[in-house]
């Protein structure tokens, strides 16, 4: 206990790197939002009919991680909110993270909310929260933004049969109206849904580039003002946070990450100044945790893919996708789970080896062909140490293929 006082004393008697900390916060929303200037500018004429009582069109938004597809949505949410009142117009928003939110039924649950509607948390038929949504609305009226952010996870656990409703919501409404925005982190969500739910839901688009370092060191700039205490970065910090975001993806979330984790680690240490070796730390510790992150989040049969490439890896560096299939169809009978197409499989890898899990290629076999070739592109005591705190998934890393019982 003596020392942990020592920890806090010296941290409440230090001078102090930080001035709001908050700022650096991925949830928080800036009064300026550089470089995202037109895309505000379109959201807003997008959204403003519904000053006026009228329905705006459905909007999807696409963009990789990091691009500020939420921060300005929230930002002209926030502003439209603020013009409503002024004016005393019928509306309400609801924004819901589908990751966070993690099933329809919670989705469901929160969009009840914003209409004044409360349900438990768990108990009721899905249908049956659909139709007190519907009744809330219907009495509440007026126009309802409705913004899902990362609808991909949502459609990829359990279908678009949710998102297909909510598309044709209003043909049931006759007092209010439902406008919805998606915000997708994948590219490649549209393949995902069907026919009719894409052309209701896409009416209008939006893609969302990534930044560049000049872009990002202007974000961080603007942040750095209001986070930190005067002089406390050296030169060259808030350049190299840039350049090393813009150099994977232009993603300003991870920018600021490595802002906020450098800053930390110096407050730690009782330095009075952050630099670029803070950064460069401070980039170890976050790649070390987002691999942790991504691989924490994974769906199920995603991390049974992953746990087949982890199993067979004990024996040989590289395996082909038909070893891994097979192994995963053995896990999924572990554990009494329905096992997806091989091609959906080859996917799952594919998908694995963009996230930098696995590392997938294509050889030659000479007459016979060419194969792809996987192995892990992480430690395997970082999946050992994942999966063991998974309590349907903890027994499998122990577990023996039958390849390699033969073998």
């Amino acid at each position: 206990m003596t020392s942990l006082d020592e920890v806090f004393d010296r941290f409440l008697s230090g001078g102090g790197i930080f001035k709001n900390r908050e700022v650096l916060c991925h949830d928080y929303v800036p009064e300026k939002l550089p470089h995202r200037e037109e895309e505000i500018e379109y959201l807003g004429s997008t959204m403003a009919p519904v000053l006026k009582g009228y329905r705006c069109s459905n909007l999807f938004i696409y963009g990789k991680t990091g691009t500020g597809k939420t921060a300005v949505v929230r930002y002209v949410l926030k502003h439209l909110m603020k013009k409503a009142e002024e004016l005393n117009a019928p509306v309400s928003t609801c924004y819901v993270n589908c990751r966070l939110a993690g099933t329809e039924y919670r989705v469901l649950s929160s969009l009840c909310s914003s209409v004044g509607v409360k349900v438990p948390f768990t108990g009721l038929a899905q249908s049956e929260v659909f139709q007190r949504f519907l009744k809330g609305l219907e009495k509440k009226g007026g126009v309802l933004l409705a913004v899902l952010d990362e609808i991909d996870v949502l459609v990829k656990a359990y279908g678009d049969t949710l998102l297909y409703d909510l598309t044709r919501i209003n043909g049931e409404l006759s007092n209010s109206k439902v406008s919805l925005i998606g915000i997708s982190n994948d590219l490649r969500f549209k393949d995902m849904l069907d026919p009719r739910v894409l052309s209701s839901l896409s009416e209008e688009e939006m893609v969302f580039r990534p930044y560049n370092a000049a872009e990002l060191r202007d974000i961080l700039e603007e942040r750095a003002k209001l986070a930190f205490h005067d002089g406390v970065l050296a030169d060259g910090v808030i350049g190299l946070c840039a350049a090393l975001a813009a150099a994977e993806h232009g993603d300003a979330r991870r920018s600021l990450d490595l802002l906020r984790v450098a800053a930390e680690l110096a407050e730690r240490e009782g330095a009075s100044k952050v630099e670029e070796r803070h950064v460069r730390e401070a980039e170890k510790r976050i790649e070390r945790d987002r691999i942790e992150e991504v691989i924490r989040n994974l769906p199920l049969h995603s991390k049974l893919v992953l746990c087949s490439v982890y199993l067979l890896n004990r024996k040989v560096s590289t395996v082909a996708t038909g070893d891994i299939y097979n192994v995963y169809c053995e896990l999924c009978n572990q554990i009494g789970l329905e096992p997806l197409t091989q091609r959906r499989v080859s996917g799952l890898i594919s998908e694995q080896d963009m996230l930098g899990l696995l590392n997938s290629r294509v050889v030659s076999m000479g007459r016979h062909g060419r194969t792809k070739k996987t192995r892990l592109a992480i430690p395997r005591s970082t999946v050992k140490a994942i999966f063991m705190e998974d309590e349907q998934l903890k027994e499998l890393v122990a577990y023996t293929p039958a390849c390699l019982l033969k073998a």
